[in-house]
Order: C-alpha cells, then structure tokens, then sequence
C-alpha cells in the first residue's frame, strides 16, 4: 500500500480482535514515528505503548469510559515536553501540539499499512492517566490512539468522494478567498 492508499484507507476503529501484533509490526511503527519531523527537530515528545491489560482498560476508563479502547493490545500515549518544544511557533506558542500530530500522524498511516486500525483520541482526564502511566508533572499528554486488527476487515475501507469537502471548498489560490486551486483530475 502507498501512502495516498493508506490515506484514503485510514478510520477511526472502535472495535478490535485480540489478535496480537507481532514483534516487527511494532518496531516497524515505532520507526515510523521515530522518524516524524519536529520543529528544529527538537523531538519534545515521549510516547508510551500500554500493552498491560489493567492498564488499557484504566486508561479507556479515563478517556470517558470509551471501554472499547481497552480491547486493542496497544494504546499509545503521546506525551510532549513543552518546555522542550520550539518556542516561537506562529510566533506565540511551542510547537508540542503540532510536532505530536505530526508524530502520531506517521503512526497511524504506518498502522494503516499494516492492516491496523487506530482512533485519534483527543477527550481523556490527562491527571488520571498521567497518574496511571507515571507520566511526570511537566509532561502533557497531547493524544492517545489503540493500536490493533479491526474487529471487521469492513472498518478499514478507502473514503468515499461524499465522506470529505470538494477541493474548491477548502483550497484557494494566492488568497483566503481568491479562486480556488483550478485542478480536478492529475493528467499523469
């Protein structure tokens, strides 16, 4: 798969089997986020893989009892260092929100390869999973996603035309409302 396929093919999973993933599968997108750039390639961040059963399930219970969460056999805790971040983004705030994304974004693209399903989880009480985790005070938790084969091979199917905005409604050209970008199909 390519990653315009694994783009298109990307969904938030809310049901996983048990099966395990294997040793290389995990190391495989651990380099995939390993590798995400950073602003001045600081890497402010930390991420914790949670595989310990008790441990998923107290964290799906603190990301607003989404207990689903807690039937992968990973959730990832991206946790960044704001202190360590680029400080001048835009021009008044760091860059740990962003660099994260970009991080969890190549996770989650690496996971779609796979096979894997993944659900960007933003709504969660970071004291309580701080305090499950370990995780220091200093450190924020920007985002969290299970990790794991879809309960259905049906929950990771490519995006319909329908599912997203037309291009002419979300990109302009020169402008914030100058004509949109003036292409439709690419001739190669």
């Amino acid at each position: 798969m390519n990653v315009i396929d694994a783009i298109r093919t990307r969904r938030s999973v809310r049901a996983y089997s048990s099966k395990p993933i294997s040793a290389g599968t995990i190391y495989r997108l651990a380099e995939a986020m390993r590798s995400a750039p950073s602003a001045c390639n600081y890497q402010p961040w930390h991420f914790v893989w949670v595989q310990n059963a008790e441990l998923r399930k107290g964290v799906a219970k603190a990301a607003n009892d989404k207990l689903w969460l807690a039937e992968a056999p990973i959730i990832v805790v991206a946790c960044g260092m704001p202190e360590k971040a680029y400080p001048k983004m835009g021009g008044y705030s760091n860059s740990v929100d962003i660099d994260l994304a970009i991080a969890m974004d190549h996770l989650i693209l690496a996971a779609t390869t796979e096979g894997l399903g993944t659900c960007w989880i933003g709504a969660f009480n970071e004291a309580t999973v701080k305090q499950l985790l370990g995780i220091p005070a200093g450190v924020k938790i920007v985002a969290m996603t299970p990790l794991g084969y879809p309960a259905s091979p049906d929950l990771l199917r490519p995006i319909r035309e329908d599912e997203r905005l037309p291009l002419s409604k979300i990109i302009s050209t020169d402008r914030y409302a100058g004509p949109p970008l003036g292409v439709s199909y690419p001739d190669d």
